[in-house]
């Protein structure tokens, strides 16, 4: 399986108002529930004000369009991440997963995941 790794710096914040979130950003996940709006963006096109924030993200996606009735894929990734104590942040999309390690932990991670046949593309 072959992974693609983001050139760039992630936030995940949480925000009061949609509205202050620039939707313009090529990457921009939201989520919403009764409880909070979550957000992940890049850095530079985080909201100024923010209920709490956490910066220093760096994102990987799985490469190819994944059959929605695909099974272990996270799974098995998320496993090797977490034996070797690596914290992550997953998202999806219709057409793929995104997982999100700290900026201290990306080379770290993609050295195991190539160790376990995962093709990385930087």
């Amino acid at each position: 399986m072959k992974i693609k790794v983001l050139k760039r710096q992630f936030c995940i914040c949480k925000v009061r108002d949609l509205s202050l979130v620039d939707l313009s950003d090529k990457y921009c996940f939201i989520g919403k529930t009764d409880e909070e709006i979550s957000v992940i963006c890049s850095e530079k096109h985080a909201p100024k004000e923010t209920c709490a924030r956490s910066d220093g993200w760096r994102a990987f996606r799985i490469e190819g369009e994944m059959d929605l009735s695909l099974v272990g894929i996270l799974s098995a990734i998320s496993g090797i991440l977490a034996d070797s104590q690596i914290p992550l942040m997953a998202v999806g999309t219709y057409n793929t997963d995104y997982l999100l390690v700290k900026e201290e932990h990306l080379e770290q991670a993609l050295v195991l995941l190539e160790d376990h046949d995962y093709k990385i593309e930087k």
